[in-house]
């Protein structure tokens, strides 16, 4: 699980960042598969192509890879703001890649967040850069990990352990549903399943998924129909196989 590559294709990168940027993307280009079919290796795209660093050969699905020594928090920078919060609306968002190495250069962890995983609930819209800034009124944003539905978060290395590729198919696989759900419409989908993983039993009421009512109202501010949303999504995830109905107002998760 070493980050090594080419003698001296790192050689001409000064700082630590551009070094790192070099040796994971070329860890990535060597060992790296598709989550989404069985092609066991991906390609890299164009130099500076824009969002996406990678692409499956097979089936198309595009990969965009983040790294860096320190753990991911909660909140990770990313690029601007209004350019990302259109590719969630178009449904062009890639798939994202996390990887966290060691101060040895060894693969930590890497974590992938399906592209039908990103609605506008987890994107945070950053402050502009000031004006004596070289991009003054530039506005970036963040993306915010704990808002994706833990089901969005799968662990293809964890403590420098490659986790079996079939695993990481099959993940995917059961999640893959939600992308057949409409970009404008999906995020309610999203939030709701959050809510109902918070929850946290196997069966739940009604009354206890109206508990999340404000937190969804805040989410969702142009939206005065609360109440009605989380039933329609609650019937959403149950055409979805995520829940199964067991009586009026009462709901059972269906575990994957």
């Amino acid at each position: 699980m070493n980050l090594q590559c080419e003698p001296g294709l790192a050689a001409a990168y000064k700082s630590r960042s551009q070094i790192a940027r070099v040796l994971t993307e070329d860890w990535c280009a060597r060992e790296l598969y598709c989550a989404a079919c069985p092609s066991n290796a991906l390609s890299r795209t164009e130099t500076n192509a824009a969002t996406v660093d990678f692409f499956c050969p097979k089936c198309a699905q595009p990969y965009q890879l983040k790294s860096r020594l320190n753990a991911y928090t909660s909140k990770i920078t990313d690029a601007a703001y209004e350019p990302m919060i259109r590719a969630i609306r178009e449904d062009r968002t890639p798939n994202l890649l996390f990887l966290q190495y060691s101060s040895n250069w060894a693969v930590s962890n890497l974590l992938l967040v399906p592209r039908f995983f990103f609605s506008e609930s987890v994107i945070e819209k950053r402050k502009p850069l000031g004006p004596g800034a070289r991009r003054a009124g530039w506005v970036g944003c963040n993306i915010l990990l704990g808002n994706i539905v833990p089901d969005g978060r799968i662990s293809l290395v964890s403590n420098g352990v490659a986790l079996p590729s079939k695993d990481v198919r099959s993940r995917f696989a059961e999640m893959r549903a939600l992308s057949g759900v409409r970009p404008e419409t999906r995020g309610w989908t999203l939030d709701v399943l959050r809510m109902v993983r918070e929850i946290g039993k196997e069966n739940f009421s009604l009354s206890e998924a109206y508990d999340y009512a404000d937190q969804l109202q805040a989410l969702h501010p142009h939206n005065q129909h609360v109440r009605p949303k989380i039933r329609q999504q609650l019937q959403v995830l149950r055409d979805l196989g995520f829940l199964r109905f067991v009586a009026p107002g009462q709901y059972a998760v269906i575990k994957h």
